[in-house]
């Protein structure tokens, strides 16, 4: 359990404030920017940084957008276009904004496989990993009602798609869509909530990154070993060692996300949404963005009823089915903690474990391939079975590994390794 630190500041000024309104050392002991950290924190530690960083660049772009964004059906599509051509850097704001939705989640997708590899969900961190999905569905739900913003082809058709997903809900599911919409169609009350709930959610999201990172400085920080820390040669100082290195990380991480903005900023896009949307026109293919393929995949893999054999009653139909599936492959992440009873955290020391991990990395691929193809041909039945080992590695692999897999040995120490590498 992490200690509480007593900082006082050697400003003058700073300590007076601090006396009165401790707001320094609260900041210190949450960010934990002068508290021992472990000693073997890798790369891979810093896209949890990285995301709050795009948060940011997200929200304050965000807020120059909607200065200058009309969320009205008649006038929001060419609002954009204004933006684009008329606003000063208006164009570069914008693509920021798009681009840096993307950037955003690659981000926190990769800090999501590192706590995977590592068993950063591992006692005594539960609390902490529930936190992140949490920010999770709430980026995702905020991307889906910003992509609709833009009032074009795929913005519009995708609303419709998605939005009617619920209406498989039984009894509840047409008034839930009704809400939505906030009539009988998408449409201009639409737009309105979609706009008001986008630009509320960011700054929800912030508050709950608050408490993921106040639950990390409770439950300690992880490490690539995955034991504890058991003496003080096991840690160093957060700064400057690992500042200097978040740093680094992020001037590579925004050395790439400005190659994408200034020289193929609509390669993550889609064409179809440079149209003003149409209700009379379908697009050939209605996709997402490419960071929902995955799920989308999971939901039109489902393509069958659950019935009663031998007759033509039907207890779950597809739609429903599929639903069902596509909210299920997250929440299944909730119940990792206890689907993975292992004593082992990291990795590392469990050698069934990497293959089947890297098998679940190549499959959420495969599934990102399949969510961008038109369901027809052999795209369905490999859906299928991408996700049937989805649902198979949490449910079946994991607690099966948790009792047959036979690990290494656990490192002595931190310091033993690190110490031994470096000589």
């Amino acid at each position: 359990m992490a200690e509480w630190i007593d900082a006082k500041p050697k400003n003058k000024a700073a300590a007076w404030l601090e006396e009165r309104l401790p707001v320094i050392g609260l900041v210190n002991n949450v960010v934990g920017v002068d508290t021992p950290t472990p000693r073997n924190l890798n790369y891979w530690w810093n896209f949890g940084s990285l995301a709050g960083l795009m948060l940011v660049v997200q929200i304050i772009s965000g807020i120059v957008l909607a200065m200058h964004y009309t969320p009205n059906t008649l006038m929001a599509f060419d609002s954009v276009e204004r933006i684009m051509r008329d606003v000063n850097y208006g164009w570069l704001i914008r693509y920021m904004h798009a681009n840096g939705a993307s950037f955003f989640f690659i981000a926190v997708y990769i800090h999501i496989l590192r706590g995977l590899y590592y068993g950063s969900y591992k006692a005594p961190r539960e609390v902490l990993w529930m936190l992140g999905l949490v920010i999770f569905l709430l980026m995702m739900a905020t991307a889906f009602m910003g992509y609709v913003l833009p009032w074009g082809q795929m913005s519009f058709w995708g609303a419709t798609v998605i939005t009617n997903l619920f209406s498989a809900i039984p009894v509840v599911g047409d008034s839930i869509v009704t809400l939505l919409w906030g009539g009988f169609s998408v449409d201009n009350p639409t737009l309105n909530r979609f706009f008001s709930l986008h630009y509320l959610l960011p700054f929800v999201i912030a508050g709950v990154v608050i408490l993921h990172i106040w639950a990390k400085k409770v439950s300690d920080s992880g490490n690539p070993l995955g034991i504890d820390v058991k003496s003080s040669a096991d840690q160093i100082p957060f700064h400057p060692f690992y500042t200097v290195k978040d740093a680094f990380g992020a001037a590579v991480f925004f050395a790439i996300f400005a190659t994408f903005l200034f020289y193929m900023p609509n390669a993550l896009g889609h064409p179809d949404n440079y149209i003003p949307a149409d209700p009379l026109v379908t697009p050939g293919s209605i996709v997402p963005e490419w960071y929902f393929l995955p799920f989308y995949a999971i939901l039109r893999s489902i393509t069958f009823d659950i019935g009663i054999p031998f007759t033509d009653v039907v207890i779950i139909p597809a739609k429903l089915l599929g639903v069902i599936a596509m909210f299920a492959a997250i929440l299944v992440l909730f119940f990792l903690p206890w689907l993975d009873r292992s004593k082992v955290r990291s990795g590392k020391f469990r050698p069934m474990f990497r293959w089947f991990f890297w098998f679940l990395v190549i499959d959420m691929v495969v599934l990102t391939i399949v969510g961008g193809k038109k369901p027809e041909g052999i795209w369905p039945v490999i859906g299928l079975i991408g996700t049937a080992y989805y649902f198979a590695h949490f449910l079946v692999v994991l607690p099966l590994l948790a009792k047959f897999e036979k690990t290494l040995p656990l490192p002595e120490s931190i310091a033993n390794p690190v110490v031994k590498a470096a000589e």
